[in-house]
């Protein structure tokens, strides 16, 4: 479907109410510095700098669902400790109905603390318990879901193997929907996806779509039989298989296949990236959509979700966004960007906290000496913008002879690199006015600029940034490339 389409059905959403029955779960995020090794024993010491609380497991969902302005309400438990009132309290701050969570005083509420240093995990605590909830609290609990799914436009079931989806509890919430009419959507734990049985849809990524089938599914020829083989075994409607880089597939009982790929433009985390898949499905069936525009519209936000660090949410806000940068020509080149569109990238960096690197040059006929500079300058941050000379720049610059490829030609051989993020151009023969347009966090040169000054160098400084110097390839240039070239042709 065409981006200009999606957004058409993105303005005339409603605000469905969707029902949440889940594992609810405590994300802890511990951040700082690892720079040296304990002394104790051979692991990293990670002098913590900061700590964030989100909502994990079937919580995440619920936000998912209010970021996207759904009415929401959810079904879980917690334990009697200050870690499930802290999600209970998270939930009503966001708006979710709680009056459906349980406290268990005989379990604790599932905890999980990620230690982090820069955006690499280094270690991960889990507090919980994974023992199915008693079967008076499972009747309890299903006791009350008629009226909660009566009310509701479609049942998320978010399986996280915590204990709380007992069969009791599964059959009689898929059950209750089914004769209220309500879709029931399950992210799925485990190997067994009979429990599901008689639910609409089924949202496995590859590898739980392959633990559930006993089988490997390397290749993308693999996934409409697993996505057939999945609809029989749970008696479903439909499935949709998450397939990271490869986006998704769906599939339906009426015969109906359809794969659409990946819209991620950079990888940061995928924690959650399922949460926010099954959320938005549910969102859009509740809101009346079709299956085919439901999962489209839930690709391109797994695609923004994953840009951002840990567990996630994507607004409406958001979603447009992207769907009009898409509509302005990301898909045929994502990543040359000028005017508008590159007022929009940086503003969504901005908003994806990343740390915005920049550099510059003619780029003229690209060598090793470019490729090694151009990664050392992407490691000094999460994305980098490269501003390119235009032609006539190039012939003041360079003189009459030069460039050697056309500016069209050097963005887009820059573009194809995978360690640059966006390419843009400008006509000044110094950078200074697009560096002021960019204010990147870290600006990078050659060293060869250390006792020529680096145009820009106090402006950024002023805004916070930096400036690093990269050291380059000795005998590695453009004009030695042509000389080269050029001593080749004579006789």
């Amino acid at each position: 479907m065409q981006p200009s389409q999606l957004q058409a059905v993105l303005e005339r959403l409603a605000r469905p109410r969707v029902l949440v029955i889940g594992d609810l779960i405590l994300d802890r995020y511990v951040t700082g510095d690892v720079e040296r090794i304990s002394p104790e024993a051979p692991i990293p010491v990670l002098n913590a700098k900061s700590t964030q609380e989100k909502l994990g497991g079937s919580g995440n969902v619920a936000a998912n669902l209010r970021a996207m302005e759904a009415e929401v309400e959810i079904v879980g438990v917690v334990g009697n400790d200050s870690h499930g009132r802290r999600i209970v309290g998270m939930m009503q701050d966001q708006g979710v109905v709680t009056d459906g969570v349980v406290v268990d005083a005989a379990r604790p509420t599932t905890e999980k603390t990620r230690m982090v240093s820069g955006v690499q995990q280094v270690l991960r605590v889990d507090w919980e318990t994974t023992r199915a909830i008693p079967d008076e609290c499972a009747r309890r609990i299903v006791s009350e879901l008629p009226q909660r799914i009566a009310r509701a436009g479609a049942l998320i079931i978010s399986d996280y193997g915590k204990g709380l989806l007992t069969r009791v509890v599964l059959a009689g919430a898929i059950e209750i929907a089914k004769r209220h009419g309500v879709p029931v959507l399950v992210d799925p734990k485990g190997s067994d996806f009979t429990r599901y049985k008689g639910a609409t849809l089924i949202t496995p990524n590859r590898k739980e779509a392959e633990e559930a089938l006993g089988r490997r599914l390397p290749e993308l020829k693999d996934i409409p039989q697993a996505a057939q083989d999945l609809m029989r075994v749970a008696d479903l409607s439909a499935a949709v298989i998450t397939l990271s880089r490869d986006g998704m597939f769906l599939m339906t009982k009426g015969g109906q296949s359809i794969h659409v790929p990946t819209f991620a433009r950079e990888v940061f985390d995928v924690t959650g990236a399922g949460d926010t898949v099954i959320s938005h499905l549910a969102l859009y069936l509740a809101a009346g959509l079709d299956l085919e525009s439901a999962v489209h519209l839930a690709n391109h936000a797994a695609g923004i979700v994953v840009g951002k660090a840990g567990a996630a949410s994507v607004t409406r806000d958001e979603l447009f966004e992207r769907l009009d940068l898409f509509e302005r020509g990301w898909r045929s080149n994502s990543k040359v960007v000028a005017g508008e569109r590159l007022a929009a990238q940086l503003k969504l960096w901005r908003s994806e906290h990343k740390r915005i690197v920049f550099t510059n040059g003619c780029f003229d006929i690209l060598h090793v000496g470019h490729v090694d500079y151009l990664r050392f300058a992407r490691m000094q941050g999460d994305v980098l913008l490269v501003g390119v000379n235009d032609d006539d720049s190039v012939k003041r610059l360079k003189g009459p002879s030069r460039p050697i490829n056309t500016l069209e030609d050097r963005m887009n051989v820059l573009a194809a690199l995978e360690m640059v993020d966006g390419v843009t151009s400008f006509t000044e023969d110094t950078p200074a006015q697009i560096i002021e347009r960019v204010t990147p966090h870290v600006l990078v040169k050659g060293r060869d600029w250390e006792h020529k000054g680096v145009v820009g160098r106090e402006w950024v400084e002023q805004h916070g940034g930096k400036v690093v110097l990269a050291d380059l390839v000795p005998g590695r240039s453009t004009t030695s490339v042509i000389e080269r070239a050029r001593s080749a042709e004579r006789p």
